[in-house]
């Protein structure tokens, strides 16, 4: 069967193949019933424009990336699963692109994208939405972007976040009410300003319970599995050791988890264990880790129409803030 051609899709439509073009581009002034006759057609006929066309008759590559440095590989799913739902939706085509372990090389290698690629634009997650060096170096090549959790809304690029700080005076709100007052934290990578954010919630609801921040345990871990488990074991090897732990992540709550079954500490009977996320590890883990859920495939859907509308030349709000709420499972009980 010979493929289709945007000549068929006007044909069938009965509208010039120009305004075919500007439908499949999203241009405004096309009247909402002439869209849907040319998108009713394009759907019947099964047509698949190309990319390369596309941009030639637009003016656009239909292409947009997604910057990311996250060693969570659950963070980083979530991430690109909402992208490419949102990307999928609307027919757009998305380019990933990881700055793990880029280092110095991390600017380089994103305007490299940019450039070898020709994006309309780029979604970037946290840590790298707070890189101000990069923020200026997109902006020097006049890059469209949307961040997703940067440290500051000085810039005037849209930002998603959810109230990481709240979150996190949440759940330590729980663990207290639950009887606990030796709550160890496992601290995120303080390059994350997300993480920092939820230092500060653990320890002004601790203050606000009259516990002395300065007292209590707190453990840097950047992240992985691997730190929220050398973390707990350095926490429980002390004489005064936590009844509680609330680790910044999911998967450094895992390893929370996994150093306690090692020095056989019963959970939650003995020791809670809290995480933040609700990423897929936290209904794998046993027991099951009480978390709270942070809407990351939502934040990432939403990041990308924002990009989207911009591209189109659509207002977008400067701010759009989604909603957590906690997860009670089965890794959090009273102290013994």
């Amino acid at each position: 069967m010979a493929r289709k051609t945007i000549d068929d899709v006007a044909a069938l439509a009965g509208v010039s193949i120009k305004t075919v073009s500007r439908v499949m581009n999203f241009e405004k002034g096309v009247r909402p019933a002439t869209r849907e006759r040319v998108e009713a057609a394009m759907a019947e006929l099964n047509y698949q424009p190309s990319l390369p066309a596309r941009s030639l008759a637009g003016g656009r590559s239909n292409l947009i990336g997604l910057v990311y440095e996250n060693p969570s590989a659950n963070y980083v799913f979530n991430v690109q699963s909402g992208a490419i739902a949102k990307c999928r939706d609307l027919g757009i085509r998305l380019f990933l692109q990881s700055c793990n372990d880029l280092g110095d090389r991390l600017i380089e290698e994103v305007l490299a994208v940019v450039d070898q690629t020709h994006v309309d634009g780029l979604v970037i997650t946290p840590p790298v939405s707070a890189n101000h060096e990069l923020i200026r170096s997109l902006d020097a090549r006049g890059v469209t972007f949307v961040r997703m959790a940067p440290d500051d809304f000085i810039h005037g690029s849209p930002v998603v976040e959810m109230d990481d700080e709240a979150a996190a005076r949440e759940m330590t709100a729980y663990l207290l009410a639950l009887g606990h007052r030796r709550i160890g934290f496992i601290a995120g990578r303080p390059d994350h300003y997300s993480s920092r954010l939820r230092l500060k919630g653990f320890r002004e609801e601790m203050r606000a319970w009259g516990i002395d921040p300065d007292s209590e345990c707190v453990e840097q871990g950047v992240n992985d599995h691997q730190s929220g488990l050398e973390a707990t074991r350095r926490m429980l090897a002390n004489s005064s050791r936590p009844t509680a732990i609330f680790a910044s992540n999911d998967d450094m709550a895992a390893g929370a988890i996994v150093a306690a079954h090692e020095l056989g500490v019963d959970i939650p009977d003995q020791l809670s264990i809290a995480g933040f996320d609700d990423t897929q590890v936290a209904g794998i883990v046993w027991p099951t880790l009480t978390t709270i859920h942070q809407p990351v495939y939502d934040m990432a859907f939403a990041a990308t129409g924002l990009l989207i509308d911009l591209i189109k030349g659509l207002e977008v709000p400067p701010v759009t803030k989604l909603g957590y709420h906690m997860v009670r499972r089965a890794s959090t009980a009273p102290p013994a």
